[in-house]
Parts: structure tokens; C-alpha cells; sequence
């Protein structure tokens, strides 16, 4: 098939320049934009520039189509919806793909126990409608979380996110009873602890905080990322999310695992928590399961989700039959074996060849993930680790000029996020590794 990357100028172009010149001037400064690609048209795993230029995607609309850009079965579905009727309100009246995509969920999602389904329409509304359900539930104000954490831009939302300087500075105060804990990151680990030590040594520190910060008769919820996302894509290890079901089980505390990023079939599961066998009270999902249109989902347990009052939950967007029958069709296709086993091999090739770059450059300091949720982090030296966020975006810069869509990830910024499509060929993927161990290489000799 040849070359997948075709440029026809440079990129940004001409015409892209333009239309990044119009977003200045229209659109808040504060929106940020990981790069200067101006779309025209997008399929599968390709990108086409207003410059008629021909990028392969890697970024996935921050993990936002991992069935691929423009699905043929999900624009299919769309258009039929379109014929019938766009938007009566769930809150209205009643339509059957909300409660067929809300069968589906209840049926896939870990746990043999009754299930129900609450709809919205982005990662953030799933997050604070769980955070809530769990709050009538229990009769309890508190929720923790954890460092490192993103769970969206809403007041209550951003409370939970970790990220300071980027998403929260100047935005607060924020909202009470949030209570933070140390979240195990086994490559920044103390050098005197083994991994198991460390564990050990993250969870000690989360029993000495239920006593030190919260006590457990006023937690609502426990809420974590089983692969933090914006935090750099780092699992957290099976027994600190044992000891989390644990606690809660203890305690009647509510788990709630948030899969917005690592849901969809990402990492190989079509939630990434399945890996390590716990069972959560509350999903949320959102990002892949619409393949880009707006739909999130909460999924919990029937007894927690239905204590509401009614009328206590619900929006007027919410189960948009539009995005429904995009939902409906997308995580039908997802919960395959083959596209799990896609997955899994697609994680597989990007990791070695990033172990690969990683014994070749020294600026490399770790290779970790999931299935096809990966990063590479950059790091100044890898004995001290001190992070190198600098290099990270000049790799990104020159991958992008070159044609491959990245975009970065981590607390630090220094970390380069993989998540393309799944449907992308082994030819595209190898192609896009290409431009990044040659842009890495090209950075390194402009620094001698």
C-alpha cells in the first residue's frame, strides 16, 4: 500500500494557518489545542488537513475512537436515527435504544449483581452523577481520591482532578469533603523498596489516612482511575484496588471505578479493571463508547443507583438517541474477541517497539501501560528521573510536522500518549512508530 503519511505542504499549511488564525481571534485563549492540525476529514486511523495533507492519528481525540475515525456501522446507525426522530428528552418520554444500550451495559460490565444505567453526555457528568448517586446512597459527604487523578473540568469534577497547575490554578475554591491519597506509582518508587515493599508501603499510608484525613462512617464513595489517564497511564496495582474493595466492603463505602479513558476495549478488556479481577459498585464510561459523539455512562449497582428521589437525576440532553445508537453500535462491535485481541496486539507492537527506542535512547525512562494504552516517558537522566517535559514536546513537534498526530500526558507533561485507533493496520502503526524514533533521534542531535 506504500507510504500512509502524505505531505503536500508543510503543517501547519497555508490554509490551516488561516483557520488557526480565526480559532485565535473566536475562541477563548485558555482552550487548548495539542496541535496545529486543521481537519478537513478524518477515516479509521487517518487525518486529512484543509492543506490536503495525510497524518496518521495516534491521539485518538484524547482516546475518543478506538473503533476507528467515522465507523461505516455507527454512520449508519446515525443516519437511520436521523429519519426516525432526533430528541424527545428521557426525561420526557421513553425510547427504546436508551434502554437497549442500557441493557447492554448492565450486562457487560463486571459484577453478577442487578445493574441499572444513568446517561449523560460527557466524562465529567458521569463522574459527578456517580459521585452524587453515592452520596444519597450512603447518607455520607466525603469522597477520596487519589494523586495524579483527572475526572473532568466541573466543579465538583475538577475538585477531583489532581493536576494543578494546568487545570485547576485560578479556578477555585473548590468543593468540600474531597480527601486526597497517595496513589502507587511503581516507577518513581523510593530506590530502597522493592515493588512489593512499595505496595505494601501505599497501603499503609492509605490506613494511616483513614485515620489522619477522613474517617470511614463519613466517605460516600472511593473513586479511581484503574489506568490513570492525564496522570501518565500508569495501572495501579491489583492489590492497592483489592485493598480499595476491602475497605469499602468494611465500611459500606461506594467503589466507583472511573473508565472514561481506559474503557472501550483499550487495554484489552472492555474495562481496564477487569484485569485485576475487582469488582467496582459504579463504571463511568464515556470518550470511546460513542465513537466521538457526546454520551457517557454511568452503570452501578441496582440498589445504590436507584436511591434517588424522583426526578433527582437525569438532564436534557442526556441519552441523546442520536449518540445512543452511536453508542449502541460502537460497544457492540468492541465487545468482540476480535477487536479485543486487536487490542492486545496492537499494545503489543507499540510496546516493543518502544522498549526497543528505550534500550537505544537514554532520554527514555519508561515504557508502561495496558493493551494499547501506552506512554513513553522522557526523563533527563534515568537514574535520578528527573522529568524531561521539554524533550517530550519537541518530539511531539517534530512528529506532528512529519504527519503523526500526538499529544502529551503525565504530572509532569513529560510523557507522549499512545492511543490510536484500534482499527489501525500494522503498516500504519510501524509507519508512526518510524516518525517518532526519528524525531526522538533528531531532538537528541539538536541538544549536542
Amino acid at each position: 500500500m506504500g507510504t500512509q503519511i502524505k505531505k503536500v505542504s508543510e503543517i501547519p499549511g497555508p490554509k490551516s494557518k488561516e483557520m488557526l488564525a480565526r480559532r485565535a481571534a473566536a475562541l477563548p485563549a485558555g482552550l487548548g489545542k495539542s496541535t496545529e492540525v486543521v481537519v478537513e476529514k478524518a477515516e479509521g486511523a487517518l487525518v486529512w488537513d484543509v492543506d490536503g495533507n495525510q497524518l496518521i492519528d495516534f491521539a485518538g481525540g484524547i482516546g475518543m475512537v478506538n473503533l476507528g475515525h467515522r465507523p461505516k456501522v455507527v454512520v449508519d446507525a446515525i443516519k437511520e436515527q436521523l429519519d426516525k426522530y432526533l430528541h424527545t428528552g428521557a426525561l420526557v418520554t421513553t425510547f427504546e435504544p436508551y434502554l437497549e444500550f442500557a441493557e447492554l451495559l448492565n450486562k457487560i460490565t463486571p459484577g453478577h449483581f442487578p445493574k441499572k444505567t444513568l446517561l449523560a453526555c460527557s466524562g465529567s457528568e458521569a463522574v459527578e452523577n456517580a459521585v452524587q448517586i453515592a452520596r444519597y446512597y450512603t447518607k455520607r459527604p466525603a469522597v477520596i481520591c487519589f494523586e495524579g487523578a483527572y475526572h473532568g473540568r466541573t466543579l465538583l469534577t475538577l475538585s477531583l482532578t489532581s493536576k494543578y497547575a494546568l487545570f485547576k490554578k485560578g479556578f477555585g475554591s473548590y468543593a468540600q469533603d474531597i480527601y486526597r491519597f497517595h496513589s502507587p506509582n511503581v516507577y518513581r518508587k523510593p530506590d530502597n523498596f522493592t515493588e512489593e515493599e512499595y505496595i505494601d508501603y501505599c497501603i499503609e499510608r492509605f490506613d494511616q489516612n483513614l485515620i489522619s484525613h477522613v474517617d470511614p462512617s463519613s466517605v460516600a464513595a472511593i473513586i479511581i482511575e484503574p489506568v490513570q489517564g492525564e496522570g501518565g497511564f500508569i495501572p495501579v496495582p491489583k492489590r492497592f484496588l483489592e485493598k480499595i474493595r476491602k475497605v469499602c466492603d468494611e465500611h459500606g463505602i461506594v467503589f466507583i471505578a472511573d473508565e472514561v479513558q481506559s474503557g472501550a476495549g483499550r487495554t484489552g478488556k472492555f474495562l481496564s479493571i477487569e484485569h485485576s479481577g475487582v469488582i467496582p459498585d459504579m463504571v463511568t464510561m464515556a470518550k470511546s463508547i460513542g465513537s466521538g459523539l457526546p454520551i457517557s455512562a454511568v452503570t452501578g449497582r441496582a440498589d445504590i443507583m436507584d436511591a434517588p428521589h424522583l426526578g433527582g437525576v437525569g438532564g436534557t440532553y442526556s441519552g441523546s438517541p442520536i449518540a445512543v445508537v452511536a453508542a449502541l453500535e460502537t460497544v457492540k462491535q468492541i465487545n468482540t474477541p476480535e477487536f479485543l485481541a486487536k487490542s492486545v496486539h496492537v499494545g503489543d507492537a507499540i510496546r516493543t517497539r518502544l522498549n526497543a527506542m528505550a534500550d537505544k535512547f537514554s532520554c527514555i525512562g519508561d515504557v508502561r501501560g495496558i493493551g494499547a494504552m501506552l506512554v513513553v516517558e522522557f526523563v533527563k537522566d534515568k537514574k535520578t528521573k528527573e522529568p524531561d517535559m521539554d524533550f517530550a514536546m519537541a518530539v511531539i513537534k517534530k512528529s506532528v510536522a512529519n504527519g503523526l498526530i500526538l499529544i502529551r500526558a503525565g504530572l509532569y507533561t513529560n510523557c507522549i500518549r499512545f492511543l490510536p485507533p484500534i482499527v489501525i493496520t500494522d503498516e500504519q502503526l510501524h509507519e508512526g512508530l518510524d516518525v517518532i524514533e526519528n524525531a526522538i533521534q533528531e531532538v537528541l542531535n539538536e541538544r549536542v
